[in-house]
């Protein structure tokens, strides 16, 4: 038995009318406004109630070349105006500037300050939120771009135009102090480079004295000692010739007492007082040497007897005398006893002039930096007119959209809820038509 009933086509869960969902959330305006009313109102709570931020900034620029021309010129710190203004970005930057300032004004940080924080932790919270430092490309050379900008973000009740207008004078203060002390360094260690070149300077002059004086006694002493050889050799050579002498006068007395030559005499004379007798002057000429023997026994005795009772013989040498004038000179070497007195030795230091001139420059040198501007504050902070957080109308506006956003989703649901019972029906009767069949088969 068969049976031609069709049960009802049912629309499927899975589709959605949304025509019907549109002006199903259309009816529910009133809801939609007034989530949105509340999330408008949830905003300018907040925006009106948060509390406002500030954000000032410095700007640097490098300083004139005249301004550093006096410390370049020093020829002891070469210093750019370019390296000078990098040497201010990189204290702006340092840790050690920024709590260096924090600790020495703590009362301009009494906002920052915590209970149960350490003084390290309130400006850790303080520098890592607050000051942004900004630097210029690396890439441009131009002059024009080379600036330093600094900018500081902080809430309302803090001084924050005098915080970064000190700070960036502080650090200004603190890189001019570092450079004085890199002089003050450099300063004492070219003068102590020179001190040293002086004392070997003088140390080379104070050997080559010594070694003037030795070489001065010396020859001294080499001379004496010659001149006292010299005079040895001399007075035993007269002292021999003497005896030699004495010796000739005995030979030659001997020779006379036999002839019976009393006077003076010579051969002629001799010779003709043996034939004739009576007085005769002659003159004789004779160019050979007459023998001792005619000087006559008296003559020849007193020679000997003064000879035997001479005590000295240096009289009779010439030479002796200038020995001895020479050994007197030598007792006493003038130019050694002026070396010895010497009482300011660096006076006779050879080629320490300049040093000396470089020494005197560095110790008049003026290393109080106070005056040195390494760079130009092209822009204080100054009093900001409006706070940049929170932007209230954008807080607002983006309340709007989220009340409206949510007051729509919330539409949406109730009216996706509200079709939930009219297929929950159509799946009932969905079912009880498929069981009819069976029941009209079993009939």
């Amino acid at each position: 038995m068969s049976s031609n009933f069709r049960a009802p086509s049912v629309p499927s869960s899975d589709d959605i009318d949304l025509v019907a969902l549109f002006q199903s959330v259309m009816h529910q305006k009133k809801l939609i406004a007034l989530f949105a009313a509340g999330a408008v109102l949830v905003a300018a709570i907040y925006a009106f109630s948060a509390t406002p931020e500030y954000q000032v900034s410095s700007v640097l620029r490098p300083a004139a070349i005249n301004e550093l021309d006096a410390l370049n010129r020093s020829e002891l710190y070469r210093l750019s105006s370019r390296e000078a203004l990098l040497k201010v970005g990189a204290a702006l930057e340092s840790y050690e500037t920024r709590l260096g300032f924090f600790r020495e004004n703590q009362q301009l940080f009494k906002s920052f300050v915590r209970p149960g924080r350490s003084l390290e932790q309130s400006f850790e919270a303080f520098n890592q939120n607050s000051i942004k430092l900004i630097l210029p490309d690396a890439k441009t050379s131009d002059s024009i771009s080379t600036f330093i900008r600094l900018e500081m973000n902080y809430p309302q009740g803090v001084d924050g135009v005098t915080i970064l207008n000190n700070f960036v004078g502080y650090a200004i203060a603190s890189e001019r102090k570092q450079i004085a002390a890199d002089l003050n360094v450099i300063i004492q260690n070219s003068l102590n480079e020179l001190s040293v070149k002086l004392d070997a300077a003088r140390a080379n002059y104070l050997n080559s004295k010594e070694a003037r004086i030795a070489s001065l006694q010396e020859v001294d002493s080499l001379r004496r000692a010659k001149l006292t050889d010299e005079l040895k050799a001399l007075r035993e050579q007269l002292k021999i010739q003497r005896a030699d002498r004495i010796s000739q006068l005995n030979e030659a007395i001997g020779i006379a007492k036999s002839l019976g030559i009393e006077k003076p005499s010579s051969p002629t004379s001799l010779g003709e007082s043996r034939r004739e007798s009576g007085s005769i002057m002659r003159t004789e000429i004779n160019n050979q040497q007459i023998p001792l023997y005619f000087m006559g026994v008296e003559a020849l005795q007193a020679e000997r007897t003064a000879l035997q009772a001479r005590k000295s013989d240096d009289f009779t040498e010439g030479r002796i005398a200038q020995i001895a004038k020479e050994l007197q000179l030598l007792k006493a070497n003038r130019e050694v006893e002026v070396l010895g007195q010497r009482k300011n030795e660096d006076i006779f230091l050879a080629g320490v002039e300049p040093l000396r001139a470089e020494v005197v420059r560095l110790k008049l040198f003026n290393t109080n930096m106070d005056e040195l501007k390494l760079v130009v504050v092209d822009q204080q902070a100054l009093q900001p007119l409006r706070p940049i957080k929170p932007k209230k109308m954008l807080i607002i506006l983006i309340g709007l959209l989220a009340g409206l956003a949510l007051g729509g989703a919330v539409a949406v649901a109730r009216s996706l809820l509200r079709r939930r019972p009219s297929f929950f029906s159509s799946e009932q009767v969905l079912t009880e038509d498929k069981s009819t069949p069976a029941l009209v088969s079993k009939l």
